[in-house]
C-alpha cells in the first residue's frame, strides 16, 4: 500500500509538472516581452520562479471544478504566477508587461471578430452564441453567478454578481490584475462593426457587478 502511495504520489508530481511546463509554453508572449526588458539570466530568473509559482498554484487547487478550473488552469493562475515572479524582481515592469500583453492579444481576437461583422448574418450568429456560451462558460458550474436578462430582439444582456477571477486573484494576493482582465472585454468587443458593447461597471474597479450588453445596431452610411 505505501509503494502505491508513493508511486501516485510521483506520477502526481510528473503530471502537475507536465501542466506546468504545457501552460507556460503557451504564455510565450509573456516572455518575449520580458526578454525585450531585461537580461537573458533575468529573464530566465522570472520564468523558472513563474515555474515554480504556477505548480505551486496547481498543487493547492487540484480539486477545483472542472467549469472553475477551465478558468483557473488556463488564464487566472498563469498570469498570477507570472506577474508574481515580475513584480518579486521589477515592481515597475511587472503590470506594464501584463497590461501590453493582454492588451495586444485582445486586440487581435477583436479584429478577426472585427472582419467576421462583414459576413451576412454574422452578428445575429454572434449574439446567439453569446447566449448559450455564457450560460456554460460564465454559469454558477463555472464559479461566476449571474443574472441573466429575458432574450431582447438583437440584443444580449447579463450581470455578472461574483466572478473566480476575483476570487482567485485575491485570493493569490494580485487582485490589480482583474482589472486587466475585465479591460479584455472592451479590446475584444469594443470596436465590432455593426455590435455595440456596452459596460458602465466592474467588479474588478470595486464596483458590485460586472454590466454586459451586446447589440445590433444600424451603422451609418
Amino acid at each position: 500500500m505505501r509503494k502505491n502511495s508513493v508511486n501516485n504520489m510521483q506520477k502526481e508530481r510528473k503530471e502537475l509538472k507536465r501542466k506546468t511546463i504545457k501552460t507556460l509554453k503557451e504564455k510565450e508572449a509573456f516572455r518575449k516581452e520580458i526578454s525585450g526588458r531585461l537580461s537573458l539570466s533575468e529573464c530566465e530568473k522570472i520564468w523558472r520562479d513563474a515555474h515554480k509559482r504556477l505548480y505551486k498554484m496547481y498543487a493547492e487547487h487540484q480539486d477545483l471544478p472542472k467549469g472553475v478550473a477551465m478558468h483557473t488552469d488556463s488564464f487566472i493562475f498563469p498570469a498570477a504566477a507570472i506577474y508574481l515572479a515580475m513584480k518579486e524582481s521589477d515592481p515597475d515592469m511587472a503590470y506594464e508587461v501584463m497590461k501590453k500583453v493582454m492588451t495586444e492579444k485582445s486586440g487581435k481576437t477583436g479584429r478577426m471578430i472585427a472582419k467576421c461583422c462583414h459576413l451576412p448574418g454574422f452578428k445575429k450568429f454572434f449574439l446567439r452564441m453569446w447566449d448559450s456560451m455564457s450560460h456554460k462558460m460564465f454559469g454558477e458550474t463555472s464559479g461566476f453567478k449571474n443574472v441573466f436578462y429575458p432574450k431582447e430582439k438583437g440584443c444580449f444582456r447579463m450581470d455578472i454578481t461574483q466572478c473566480p477571477y476575483n476570487k482567485y486573484l485575491t485570493e493569490q494576493g494580485c487582485p490589480e490584475l482583474n482589472v486587466l482582465f475585465c479591460e479584455n472585454d472592451v479590446y475584444t468587443y469594443g470596436n465590432l462593426p455593426g455590435l455595440k458593447f456596452t459596460r458602465t461597471k466592474t467588479i474588478g474597479a470595486g464596483d458590485d457587478l460586472c454590466d454586459f450588453k451586446m447589440e445590433i445596431i444600424k451603422q451609418e452610411m
